[in-house]
C-alpha cells in the first residue's frame, strides 16, 4: 500500500459519465484518496482475503481498512498540496539551492561569487573564520514581482567566544550589486532593503539589546547604514535572535506583500516561525537584485548560506492599485503607518519634559541657595559694620 501513490495522480479526473474535467490541487487529492481506497479494496476482495478466518470478523476489518486507507489518503493530500505549492511557486531563478548549479562565472549561471566567497557540496560560504575578509553572493537576474517570499536557510559558526566574534551578514534586495563597503561587505549608502544578522554589538554595550540581533533598514540612495552604531537611527525594526553557534538549524523568513514587509525566524529547532518585524506602507520599486554578504575584521566567524528559496505569492489586486505600485521609482516608508518610529518619538518626548521639568527644578533649588547664602553674607557684613 503506497499512500504518496496519491501524489502521482493526474490533473485531470474521469467522472462517471467519462466526461474529463480539470481538478484543482485540493479537488484532484480528494478523488484520488477515494479511487486508491476503492482499488484497494476491491484488490482485497479478489485475493480472497476477507475469507481467512478472523478473530474479528470481516465486516470489522474491512471498516478498519477503509479507514486506514482514508486516513493514508488525507495524508497524501496534505503533503502533496504542500510539495504542489513549493514546486509550482518556486521561482528557480532568484533561488540558490544544492548542488549550486547556478552559480559560477560562466554566462548561464544565475549567481556571481564575490571576494572570498567559495562553493561547497553543502554551503555557500561568504567567509571564513577569519580576520578582514568580505565576501558575497549577488542575483544575475532582477526581479518583477510584486508579491513574494524569501526563505533563507543560513549558519553563523566560529571558535570566538561571546562578543569575541564577528561581524555578522547581511541580506540585499537592491538597485546596486556587487560592490564591497563596510555594511557588511556592501556599500552603506544602498537603494532599497537591507536586512542585518548583527553578531557584535559595535556601539551602546550597556543598552537593553541582545546580540545577535536582526534589523531591516531601507535605504534612499544617500542615508547611509551606521555600522559603528549598530544601524539604530534607521532602523525600521528588528528582534534579537540566536542565530550564532546555534545546535539546531537556522532560518529567516521575508515576505512582502501589498507593501507590507514581514519578518520571522526559527532559531530554536521548534519549526515554528517567531515574529521579528512587521512594517506597513513599505514600497519598494520592482527590478532590484537579491544578495547576500558578510564581513569580518578584527573579530571573525564562518558566515554560510546553505539555501535562498523564492516563492511568488499570488495576491488580488485592483488596477488601481498595480497603477500606483508601476509608479515607485523611490524606496520609500508611509511614516504615518510605521509605529516604530512613533512610538521612539513619544518615548523622546517623555525624556524631554522630564529632562525640562528637572531642569527647572535644579535651576530653582540653586537660586535658592544663593538667596540664602548672599542673605548670610550681607548679615554678618553687617555685623561687622556695628
Amino acid at each position: 500500500m503506497r499512500c504518496l501513490g496519491v501524489c502521482e495522480l493526474s490533473h485531470h479526473v474521469t467522472t462517471p459519465s467519462n466526461h474529463v474535467i480539470a481538478a484543482g490541487p485540493r479537488d484532484r487529492f480528494v478523488v484520488g484518496a477515494k479511487m486508491m481506497a476503492a482499488a484497494s479494496v476491491s484488490s482485497l476482495n479478489r485475493s480472497g482475503f476477507y475469507s481467512l478466518p478472523s478473530m474479528f470478523g470481516s465486516k470489522p476489518l474491512r471498516k478498519w481498512t477503509c479507514v486506514l486507507l482514508a486516513v493514508c489518503g488525507l495524508l497524501s493530500r496534505s503533503l502533496a498540496e504542500d510539495q504542489g505549492f513549493h514546486d509550482e511557486f518556486l521561482k528557480r531563478e532568484h533561488s540558490l539551492v544544492k548542488p549550486y548549479r547556478g552559480l559560477g562565472f560562466s554566462s548561464s549561471s544565475h549567481w556571481d561569487l564575490m571576494g572570498t566567497a567559495m562553493v561547497t557540496p553543502d554551503y555557500v560560504r561568504l567567509t571564513p573564520d577569519m580576520q578582514s575578509r568580505q565576501g558575497a553572493v549577488w542575483s544575475r537576474m532582477p526581479l518583477f514581482l510584486r508579491d513574494w517570499e524569501l526563505r533563507v536557510h543560513f549558519k553563523i559558526h566560529g571558535q570566538g567566544k561571546k562578543n569575541f566574534n564577528g561581524d555578522g551578514m547581511a541580506l540585499w534586495l537592491t538597485r546596486e550589486r556587487m560592490q564591497n563597503g563596510p555594511a557588511f561587505g556592501n556599500i552603506n549608502k544602498f537603494t532599497g532593503l537591507g536586512i542585518f544578522l548583527d553578531t557584535y554589538p559595535n556601539a551602546d554595550k550597556t543598552h537593553d539589546r541582545t546580540f545577535p540581533y536582526v534589523s531591516v533598514m531601507l535605504g534612499n540612495g544617500s542615508v547611509p547604514y551606521d555600522h559603528e552604531r549598530d544601524g539604530r537611527l534607521t532602523e525600521l525594526g528588528g528582534c534579537s535572535a540566536m542565530v550564532r553557534n546555534a545546535v539546531y538549524d537556522t532560518f529567516l523568513l521575508v515576505r512582502f506583500a501589498k507593501n507590507r514587509l514581514t519578518l520571522m525566524v526559527d532559531v530554536e529547532g521548534k519549526q515554528e516561525w517567531k515574529d521579528c518585524a512587521d512594517i506597513s506602507g513599505l514600497y519598494l520599486p520592482r527590478g532590484y537584485f537579491f544578495g547576500a554578504t558578510s564581513a569580518t575584521g578584527d573579530l571573525s566567524d564562518n558566515h554560510d548560506i546553505v539555501s535562498l528559496k523564492l516563492y511568488q505569492l499570488d495576491i488580488d489586486r485592483t488596477p488601481q492599485e498595480e497603477e500606483e505600485e508601476d509608479n515607485i521609482r523611490v524606496p520609500r516608508v508611509d511614516m504615518t503607518q510605521f509605529h516604530v518610529v512613533v512610538e521612539d518619538e513619544e518615548r523622546s518626548g517623555v525624556h524631554l519634559f522630564f529632562t525640562f521639568i528637572f531642569s527647572v527644578l535644579g535651576l530653582g533649588v540653586l537660586a535658592v541657595v544663593g538667596i540664602v547664602v548672599y542673605g548670610r553674607w550681607k548679615e554678618n557684613k553687617r555685623k561687622r559694620f556695628y
